[in-house]
């Protein structure tokens, strides 16, 4: 015996104690599934027959099934649940998730229950006590379906062994339909339209071979239309449309989700009485010279639609009127409702129409929505959903959304074939863009707590709720207008320690890692001595407005690696940009990349431009008590050795003390230069991260290098070209050519090298490698470690050091960043963009030696 019960619903068992509910539940459903009432006894007085404890077991047992099915988990209550006010509780917890309640009676005799009772050593249970229950399911087995209950099976002793339950999809889960596909918008009638954008899409439309009205249509290999419903009222030919959509629906080359107008007609065709407005005139005067055969069809043909569907694995939702993530996959007359006429605020605008929520300026689901039902002037993504209803019978045009590609195609209307009542959705007068429109306010509710952020490089990224606390602070209170923030970069990690004598960090180290992650070649950038800048730069005021919606007349920023704004003064920031803008502009730099904005990874120099205040305060600080404290030792010292005292190397020592010194100041001075004007400034980029519908991820370095290269030659004496060089890791002389070049640059005073795969995002012996490994000259190290850290004592106590959390911190950045490019090139919602960038300075408070 096989019963169906839907595969998302809320299992309620009904049956006297001894009846066998739990055997029952284990040999069908899975132990996470069933959440048995005597268990959550146990679980809230360790006594699972403590009846005292029943109001809070129950109260537990509701709150775990609510978790569950907001989920998406089906859920089986095992509880005697004779009583209807026991069931009324879980009937409105169905409908609050909105999930189908389903009853499993098992109709066991008394004198079984009793006899399975006094079988129990753990339970004593007074055979009125079950015959009480027995009787109150009988009283009221015959109202389980006016509670609510739409399946409900009553299952007698040899069913109870026999029966097989099969979980059957809702009519809406499609999951396995995975397209590609052609969604279409609300269609009214223009068939002539229709006709046209199927051709467009590649549909062969044709006059049926049989002379019948209608035509016969066959998609491109492997596509399936979507109509979106709305197929009726307003427009010139509606039969015209129906035959054509419900052919293409019974051939099985489309799937066609009811719009508010067919259920309207739907009730006209079995007789209800209905207001004859909206349109509904035109469809019933063409449908009265149809034959009462086609009547009939329609009428089957709406009543047979399903609200909305689920395809794509999830990934897609259709429905008529589009459907809130908690909706989405599941079945109630709310579900239902809220697909064909979206949410309402119960009143009606200045023409008429029902006030509306805007669900989708709130819409935060994972799946993309694509709906219909309120006609907009051009069709614009707006936090993962669309609308592709472009009020054809208006005038406007007939759109189709090919999914997975996201390309709308459209073709105009012939002709205004009805007057509007109310004007369609006109552009904000900014000039903004819907989703710009949507993204006016982030939301704190996006980034507080701890957070787990899905990348394509690394899969997951977690955030702990004291690193998103101390980023919201620092954000909140530091950031540039976040508009502009789309990128961070990571931290980057140093050398495995160094063996070679006096070296902590030496790039040998840097080249084996690669060759051990299989790494053919690398590229060794020289490292700028100065600070870690993102340039993001539009050509003019109207393109940043367009693609950042940005309308204060601002045309780029330059930001810190902590999202602050790099120049305090707006005057030279301008001359900045400019700068860079001209020097874009000479290079033919826009044309090449067919872009009108881009974002630069750079290094801006001088260091003491951002960080004077720590030149001074402590490197200067240091560098000036200690050689005026060791001029007077090595002073005092030398007096006495002159005078024959017996100081052994405590002079030599000390000497060596303020030649170290020395070297400190020194190296701390190479980072800094008086700045008066931009003249005295200079700006290195060496990663063109992206530019529009772009990221340049997929870009090996040298690209990168060369790019940015004939930019930089456009404004030489303001913009540096990155020294490089390609080392072939396997050539054991292009190696020690490396190691050369590297101590070149450290020899005269260089901070040293960056070394980073060939490759800008490349898969090693266990996922992505370090992005870039920096290798620090031994004079730089100084100024981070202290002039005396090459001693033997100290740099062996230093080589102690570990990277294994410095190296996945950069990682876990590196994945962050991309993924937030990512997600912006393809136009995605600022809160989404923002979620990666939040997490990149999240991440920048995890406790992490600086030093590294």
């Amino acid at each position: 015996m096989n019963i169906h019960i839907p595969e998302l619903s809320l299992v309620v068992l009904i049956g006297p104690s001894g009846s066998g509910k739990s055997t029952f539940a284990r040999r069908h459903f899975k132990p996470t599934e069933v959440l048995s009432s005597d268990t959550y006894r146990g679980f809230v007085s360790d006594d699972e027959n403590n009846q005292e404890a029943t109001k809070d077991a129950f109260e537990t047992l509701r709150y775990v099934a609510a978790k569950r099915l907001a989920r998406g988990l089906l859920t089986v209550v095992d509880a005697t649940n004779v009583q209807p006010e026991s069931r009324k509780a879980f009937v409105e917890l169905a409908r609050e998730y909105h999930v189908l309640p389903v009853a499993l009676v098992l109709d066991v005799p008394e004198r079984t229950c009793i006899e399975r009772n006094q079988q129990r050593p753990d339970r004593a249970v007074s055979f009125r006590f079950v015959r009480n229950q027995v009787s109150q399911m009988h009283r009221s087995m015959r109202g389980l379906e006016r509670e609510g209950f739409r399946h409900l099976h009553v299952l007698k002793p040899d069913a109870i062994e026999r029966v097989v339950l099969e979980r059957q999809p809702l009519w809406c889960n499609l999951k396995r339909e995975r397209g590609p596909f052609d969604i279409i918008g609300d269609i009214h009638g223009c068939r002539e339209e229709l006709e046209a954008l199927l051709a467009k899409l590649g549909y062969q439309v044709r006059p049926r071979a049989d002379g019948t009205p209608g035509v016969e249509v066959r998609p491109p290999e492997g596509r399936k239309a979507v109509f979106l419903g709305d197929l009726v009222d307003r427009g010139p030919d509606i039969p015209g449309v129906l035959r054509l959509v419900m052919d293409m629906v019974e051939a099985g080359t489309a799937l066609c989700v009811p719009g508010n107008h067919e259920m309207k007609l739907l009730r006209k065709l079995r007789g209800s009485k209905v207001n004859v407005s909206h349109g509904m005139a035109q469809t019933l005067e063409q449908l009265e010279k149809e034959p009462p055969e086609f009547h009939q069809r329609v009428a089957k043909f709406i009543d047979d639609r399903v609200s909305h569907y689920v395809l794509d694995d999830g990934r897609l939702v259709v429905a008529h009127a589009g459907l809130k993530e908690s909706m989405q996959g599941r079945g109630s007359g709310r579900v239902r409702t809220f697909a064909l006429y979206g949410e309402t605020t119960g009143e009606t605008d200045e023409y008429g129409f029902p006030v509306r929520f805007n669900w989708a300026a709130e819409y935060r689901g994972r799946a993309s929505v694509v709906y219909g039902h309120q006609a907009v002037l051009e069709a614009e993504w707006v936090n993962n959903t669309l609308c592709v209803d472009t009020g054809c019978v208006y005038g406007g045009q007939l759109t189709a959304l090919r999914y997975p590609e996201r390309e709308l195609v459209s073709v105009p209307a012939q002709r205004v074939y009805c007057e509007p009542v109310k004007p369609l959705a006109a552009p904000a007068p900014s000039g903004l863009s819907a989703q710009q429109q949507a993204d006016d306010v982030l939301d704190l509710e996006d980034v507080r707590g701890k957070r787990v952020i899905s990348t394509r490089l690394a899969a997951n990224v977690t955030l702990r709720e004291e690193n998103t606390t101390a980023a919201l602070e620092a954000m909140s209170r530091f950031a540039i207008d976040p508009r502009w923030l789309i990128y961070l970069p990571p931290t980057m990690s140093p050398s495995e320690t160094s063996t070679e004598p006096g070296f902590l960090e030496h790039p040998q180290q840097a080249f084996d890692y690669y060759r051990k992650e299989g790494v053919a070649q690398v590229v060794c950038e020289e490292k700028h001595m100065g600070s870690r800048a993102v340039v993001v730069i539009a050509r003019d005021a109207d393109a940043a407005r367009r693609r950042f919606g940005v309308t204060s007349g601002e045309t780029g920023v330059c930001y810190t690696r902590t999202g602050r704004r790099f120049f305090t003064d707006e005057s030279m920031e301008d001359a900045f940009l400019a700068r860079v803008r001209a020097a874009l502009d000479a290079s033919g730099f826009w044309e090449e990349l067919k872009t009108d904005w881009a974002c630069l990874d750079c290094e801006l120099m001088p260091w003491s431009l951002k960080a004077q205040e720590l030149l001074r305060d402590p490197y200067a600080a240091v560098g000036a008590a200690s050689r005026a404290a060791l001029t007077d030792v090595v002073s005092v010292l030398g007096q006495a050795t002159a005078r024959g005292l017996p100081l052994g190397e405590l002079s030599a020592r000390f000497t060596d003390k303020a030649t170290q010194v020395q070297r400190y100041v020194e190296a701390y001075r190479r980072y800094c230069w008086p700045v008066t004007s931009l003249d005295d400034v200079r700006l290195a980029p060496f990663h063109l991260l992206a530019t529009e519908g772009a990221t340049h991820v997929d870009k090996d370095h040298v690209w990168h290098m060369e790019t940015l290269g004939r930019v930089c030659r456009a404004d030489p004496s303001f913009l540096v070209a990155t020294p490089y060089r390609v080392v072939a890791l396997e050539d054991v002389d292009a190696v020690a050519g490396g190691v050369r070049w590297w101590e070149e640059l450290t020899a005269r005073g260089g901070e040293g090298m960056v070394v980073k795969p060939f490759g800008f995002a490349v898969r090693g012996r266990k996922g992505v490698v370090q992005p870039a490994i920096k290798s620090r000259g031994t004079e730089y190290l100084r100024i981070i470690y202290g002039p005396e850290y090459t001693s033997p004592a100290n740099l062996d106590r230093l080589r102690q050091r570990g990277l294994g959390t410095k190296r996945s911190l950069a990682l876990r950045e590196f994945s962050l960043g991309v993924e937030g490019l990512e997600r912006f090139t393809k136009k995605e919602s600022l809160r989404r963009v923002h979620e990666c960038v939040f997490g990149v300075l999240a991440l920048e408070s995890e406790p992490v030696d600086p030093r590294l």
